[in-house]
């Protein structure tokens, strides 16, 4: 696969994880007062924890891909939020793997994805403010101070898909998926 290709399909797939992550917020908010709204919240928790170990898992394939075979060299944020997505993709799989087994036990399936889901989302949430950071830091270059290195300076732009989505708009939108992912449908209980 080309670079081109890759940074197309790329985007449109951060676009189809914020949207669909939108519109599961959207449900999870009117639930409340429409059941057509938490009907489509029920729906999604038991694919939920394995959507966002999927997103997690290409937020890893993606910078990897980037960084090894189109040799985009990663600044300082770009490292940060590596930090940030590498455990989360781990740490939903784990909670995966405890579930199929629980499941395969006989019982409760929900356990994994409870415990976990408070870790995911600070890890996702940290992994979120720096992705606002730097994608805003691209937009106003004369904001940066020497968090960054001369070499590969965080105002680097590799690529701009539509005008406006870069590698760290990608994992802004995959952190935030997880976390709506798995707040929306978290419950505190089976």
């Amino acid at each position: 696969m080309n670079t081109e290709t890759m940074q197309l399909l790329s985007a449109m797939l951060a676009l189809f994880a914020a949207g669909g992550s939108l519109c599961l917020l959207g449900a999870r908010l009117l639930a409340g007062r429409s059941a057509a709204a938490a009907n489509f919240v029920q729906a999604f928790r038991p694919v939920a924890l394995p959507l966002a170990a999927l997103v997690a898992g290409f937020g890893i394939f993606g910078s990897l891909w980037f960084s090894e075979a189109a040799n985009y060299n990663p600044c300082k944020l770009c490292w940060y939020q590596r930090t940030a997505m590498y455990p989360l993709a781990v740490l939903l799989v784990v909670a995966l793997v405890r579930r199929w087994w629980a499941g395969r036990r006989g019982s409760d399936v929900g356990r994994a994805q409870r415990e976990i889901t408070p870790y995911a989302i600070v890890l996702a949430s940290i992994g979120c403010v720096v992705s606002t950071y730097h994608y805003l830091l691209e937009w106003n270059p004369t904001w940066e101070s020497n968090v960054c290195a001369i070499d590969v300076p965080c105002t680097t732009i590799w690529f701009r898909e539509f005008g406006f989505i870069t590698l760290c708009f990608m994992a802004l939108c995959g952190f935030a998926s997880v976390i709506i992912l798995l707040a929306t449908t978290y419950r505190s209980e089976s």
